[in-house]
């Protein structure tokens, strides 16, 4: 049964957060001011097993799904992913089966998932520059190590490789043309993506946002761009594609040129908790229905209520106050 929500969006996109911990503090994200050697992350037994992981999966593709992506925290630190991977490519042949990674440890593990089943990933990577990218990550783990990640995950098949540059102003808006020219000539689709005010922990000011209307404006003056059409209703990415055939970028707009009226992606939390949108207050526990006894029917029931009942558009209605609101932190859920 296709679901359709009060704003008539389907039900397509399910992004699975397979645990809530990550090697990198990116300031965006997960900063060790908050996030410091006494933070306490989930234990073992409040996350999902893979078994219910998978019985959830299969429910939501019976009620539309097409494409799961598998996120954290940074999933790669999840021990055995690849065994869940093949649980879920089992599923359904039709299932559009991706991971989104920092690329840290991409490289030991990218054959084992292509093997599982896994059709893609995108690697998360905000500038070429050491000095600044070490900076962002606050880790000091250097960008060749994850280069070496994405040339490994196309090597085994993995692709088109993504790549994913959050750009904040003052930061690294600097490393924009270094990245466009870089990936242009590897052949990785190159998306920026507007910084965000998920969560509330990672001091989000919209002075800090670098639009993608900059962002087009910079590159296309040394790299002629143009516009090119979605790859299907509701893809987060803007994409533009160089005029001499190169390949393409994309910008993901979310705080400038919201793109909430086509959004069909829900998230699944490590514990189990059903968001609706990316900028949720609270989640809707599905953990409790998993081990508390219910049937796939009573459970199938719930997500098409609360599907039903979404009205979410948080970046449409963005303000003051909505920015102060304690949402949930994206390394919770994932982006």
């Amino acid at each position: 049964m296709n679901l359709r929500d009060t704003l008539n969006r389907p039900l397509r996109d399910l992004r699975i957060s397979v645990t809530d911990r990550c090697n990198f503090r990116c300031t965006y994200c997960m900063p060790k001011e908050i996030f410091g050697s006494d933070y306490q992350f989930l234990r073992r037994d409040q996350i999902l097993t893979f078994e219910e992981i998978t019985r959830l999966a299969r429910i939501f593709v019976a009620h539309g799904i097409r494409k799961i992506r598998l996120t954290g925290g940074e999933p790669l630190v999840r021990h055995d992913l690849p065994v869940l991977v093949s649980m879920l490519s089992a599923i359904s042949p039709d299932l559009d089966l991706t991971l989104t990674t920092n690329g840290s440890i991409l490289a030991k593990q990218a054959r084992a998932l292509k093997e599982a089943g896994l059709k893609r990933v995108s690697v998360s990577l905000d500038s070429l520059d050491d000095e600044i990218f070490k900076a962002m990550n606050d880790v000091d783990f250097p960008v060749w190590k994850v280069i070496e990640g994405m040339d490994a995950a196309a090597a085994a098949g993995l692709g088109p490789i993504k790549v994913n540059m959050v750009v904040k102003r003052g930061l690294n808006e600097s490393s924009i043309l270094p990245m466009a020219r870089f990936f242009r000539e590897k052949g990785y689709i190159l998306r920026f993506i507007e910084y965000m005010d998920v969560g509330h922990t990672n001091g989000w000011r919209m002075d800090d946002v670098v639009s993608a209307k900059e962002i087009i404006k910079m590159i296309d003056a040394e790299l002629p761009l143009e516009p090119a059409d979605p790859n299907y209703r509701g893809e987060v990415a803007e994409r533009w594609r160089y005029k001499d055939g190169s390949g393409e970028i994309g910008v993901i707009a979310s705080v400038t040129q919201a793109f909430c009226r086509d959004c069909n992606r829900a998230r699944l939390s490590a514990e189990g908790a059903l968001y609706t949108c990316l900028f949720s207050v609270k989640g809707h526990d599905l953990r409790g229905l998993l081990r508390g006894g219910a049937t796939d029917e009573d459970i199938s029931q719930a997500i098409a209520r609360l599907w039903g009942r979404r009205s979410d558009r948080y970046s449409e209605l963005r303000s003051e106050k909505t920015v102060a609101l304690p949402k949930v932190e994206m390394s919770h859920i994932g982006g």
